[in-house]
């Protein structure tokens, strides 16, 4: 089979459109994998239970863990420490960004709060 110009050109094209595509999805691979992560330190002196888009953890006091995530997460956690009442606070994340529980004194004694690396997330 003889190759013409035309065929080599064609050829060539088809060639270039796989390689881009393939670069394309390469692309969306590498955002997908690295994704990101969010840090959550406990500054308190108890436990707190929380959660990120809905998977529950615990955090021990005085403990620190890195949350690898997709896309930033939606941060649940009861404010109240004391058994007996539950007030949620939910609060949208950034990956990258390093958050911590602390005690909320400005408002009750048994209140936490979530802080991020500037101050107060509100």
């Amino acid at each position: 089979m003889t190759m013409t110009v035309e065929t080599a050109q064609l050829n060539n094209q088809s060639i270039l459109q796989n390689f881009g595509f393939v670069e394309e999805i390469d692309e969306q691979t590498a955002e997908i994998i690295s994704g990101g992560y969010i840090t959550i330190k406990n500054t308190t002196n108890q436990p707190i239970t929380y959660s990120i888009d809905g998977v529950s953890t615990v955090i021990k006091s005085g403990a620190t863990q890195k949350i690898v995530t997709q896309l930033d997460g939606e941060l649940r956690f009861d404010r109240d420490i004391r058994d007996e009442k539950v007030r949620v606070r939910d609060y949208d994340l950034e990956d990258g960004k390093t958050y911590q529980f602390r005690p909320d004194t400005a408002k009750k004694d048994f209140w936490i709060d979530i802080y991020g690396e500037g101050g107060d997330c509100d």
